[in-house]
C-alpha cells in the first residue's frame, strides 16, 4: 500500500552510539547486526550510522512478505538507485546487474533466450570438463588438504570464462580477472558504503591503482569482443560472446560493443564469485556433517555409476539438490540486496518513507523463526517438496525475485550439482575448518580459510 501520510508504527531499530549509531557495528559485522535487530526489533528495523551532518538511515525488511513486496509485488517502487549500486554500475557498466527501466527491459528481452533451461543445459560439458580437472589436482594435493573456498572460485571463474568466450580465451581472460577482480570489488565495496567519496577522476593511490585495474579488464575483454567481431560468419559458435553478439530483434536491435562488454563484466562477476559461495560453503558443511556425505555420495553413486553426470540428471540428483538448497540457505551468495523506495509505502505496519534506503536480507530471512525450525542446524530435509510448500515464497530467496531475479539461477544450480556430484564420486572430506568466519562484499565472502582433508572415496 502507498501512503501519504504517516499511518504506520514508528520504526524500531538499535540506538547505537550517541554520535555514531550503528556505524562501528555495522562496520565490525553488518550480517550480525542485522541479525540482531530482526531478533531485538522485530520484521522492520530503522538503523542509522555515521557522524552528524554525514548519517545515514537504512530501513531493513526482513519478513518473507516483506521481501515479496520489495522485489516483486510493489518492486516498481523500490529501485536501484543508491549509491552502493551507482559504484557497481560504474566499476562493472550497465549490464543487467544495474540497469533500469527501459534500459534493463530491453537488454533482458535480448539475453533472455540465452538462458532457457535447454540452452543452459549445453553447457553441462564445460563444467564437468573444468570439475574433472580440480579433481584430478586433488589427488596430488599436499598432505590431501584443499580450501574448498579457493578451489571452488577457481572452478567457477574457469568455468563461466570458457562458457563465455569458449576454449580459444579462457587462460587469458582468467588471469586478468583473478588479478583485477579482487582490486575493484574492494574499491566498489568501500566507496559503496562510505558517507562522502572524492571523485574518481581524483589522482589518489586508491583511484589510480583501481582504474588500473579497470583499464586491465575492460581491455582484454574489448580486445577478445573485437577479435570476434572481425571473424565474422567464422565466429560460429556456442559461447556465450557469440551468442551476444547475434542477439537481436526487430523492437530491440542488437547489443552494441560496450554493451556486450557490460553484459560479460556482469556475468564474470556473478556467474562465478556466487556459484563458487554456494559450492565452497556446501562442502565445507559437507565435510562438517559426514551422514549427510554419505547419503549424497549413496545418491551419486546410484545414478551414476561411476560415469561423468550431464545435464539430463539433474532432476535424478534431488538429494544433493537439497544438500546445495540448504548451504544456500544458511550461506546465501547475496546476502543482503539493497533498494531506494520511491513513495512512502507501509509494509508490515512500518512506514517506510519516500526516498529511503532500503535492505532485505536474504541472510537474516532465511534465519527467521517463523519459518525455519532451528535455524543454524544444517538440515537437507527442510527442502523436500512437501516442507516446500508449506513455506511462504520468499522465505527462501539466494536468487532474489520477481522481475529482476537472477537469470542465472539454473546455470548455478545445474552447475553446483553436477560439481558435487562429480567430487562426491572421488572423496570423502573431513572438515578442518568447523567454522568460517564470512562478510559481506558485493558477495557474501569467506574472510578465514575453509579446508578440508580429501581421501579417495571407498
Amino acid at each position: 500500500m502507498t501512503i501519504t501520510g504517516t499511518t504506520g508504527r514508528q520504526v524500531p531499530g538499535p540506538s547505537g552510539l550517541p554520535l555514531l549509531g550503528s556505524m562501528f557495528d555495522l562496520k565490525k559485522d553488518s550480517l550480525g547486526t542485522y541479525l540482531s535487530a530482526y531478533r531485538e526489533h522485530g520484521d522492520v528495523v530503522r538503523v542509522t550510522a555515521g557522524p552528524p551532518g554525514l548519517r545515514f538511515e537504512l530501513y531493513a525488511v526482513f519478513s518473507a512478505e516483506g521481501a515479496q513486496r520489495v522485489l516483486a509485488t510493489d518492486s516498481a517502487n523500490f529501485r536501484k538507485d543508491n549509491a552502493f549500486y551507482q559504484e557497481v554500475r560504474e566499476s562493472f557498466g550497465n549490464g543487467l546487474l544495474t540497469a533500469q527501466d527501459a534500459d534493463y527491459m530491453r537488454q533482458r528481452r535480448l539475453v533472455q533466450p540465452l538462458f532457457t533451461r535447454r540452452r543452459v543445459d549445453g553447457y553441462a560439458d564445460a563444467i564437468t570438463a573444468e570439475t574433472a580437472v580440480i579433481t584430478a589436482g586433488w589427488h596430488a594435493a599436499p598432505g590431501g588438504t584443499v580450501d574448498v573456498v579457493d578451489e571452488m572460485t577457481r572452478l567457477t571463474l574457469r568455468a563461466v570464462t570458457r562458457i563465455l568466450f569458449g576454449g580459444a580465451d579462457v587462460d587469458e581472460a582468467v588471469d586478468v580477472v583473478e588479478r583485477c577482480f579482487p582490486v575493484i570489488g574492494d574499491y566498489t565495496l568501500t566507496r559503496g558504503y562510505s558517507p562522502a567519496n572524492v571523485p574518481r577522476s581524483w589522482p589518489t593511490p586508491f583511484n589510480r591503482r583501481a582504474a588500473a585495474a579497470m583499464d586491465e579488464l575492460y581491455g582484454v575483454c574489448d580486445a577478445i569482443i573485437a577479435r570476434r567481431r572481425a571473424m565474422g560468419e567464422e565466429a560460429k559458435g556456442n559461447d556465450l560472446l557469440t551468442l551476444l553478439s547475434q542477439a537481436e530483434s526487430a523492437e530491440d536491435g542488437s547489443l552494441g560493443a560496450s554493451e556486450i562488454r557490460d553484459q560479460v563484466l556482469v556475468f564474470l562477476l556473478a556467474g562465478h564469485e556466487t556459484t563458487a559461495t554456494s559450492l565452497a560453503f556446501s562442502l565445507h558443511l559437507l565435510a562438517r556433517h559426514r551422514e549427510v556425505q554419505a547419503r549424497a555420495r549413496d545418491e551419486a553413486a546410484d545414478v551414476l555409476k561411476g560415469r561423468i553426470p550431464t545435464a539430463a540428471d539433474l532432476d535424478s540428483l534431488p538429494y544433493i539438490t537439497r544438500v546445495l538448497k540448504e548451504a544456500m540457505r544458511l550461506y546465501p551468495a547475496g546476502p543482503v540486496i539493497g533498494r531506494r523506495s520511491v513513495e512512502a509505502m507501509e509494509i508490515d505496519g512500518h512506514v517506510i518513507p519516500a526516498g529511503a534506503d532500503v535492505i532485505i536480507s536474504p541472510w537474516v530471512t532465511h534465519r527467521h523463526s517463523r519459518y525455519w525450525n532451528d535455524p543454524e542446524h544444517f538440515d537437507p530435509e527442510r527442502f523436500t517438496p512437501e516442507q516446500e510448500k508449506e513455506r511462504p515464497r520468499y522465505a527462501w530467496f539466494p536468487f532474489g525475485g520477481g522481475p529482476r531475479a537472477c537469470i542465472g539461477q539454473h546455470f548455478s544450480m545445474l552447475e553446483s550439482v553436477l560439481a558435487l556430484a562429480m567430487i562426491l564420486q572421488e572423496f570423502e572430506l573431513d572438515a578442518v575448518d568447523l567454522s568460517v568466519p564470512v562478510d559481506t562484499g558485493i558477495t557474501l565472502r569467506a574472510t578465514g580459510p575453509a579446508r578440508v582433508v580429501l581421501r579417495p572415496a571407498a
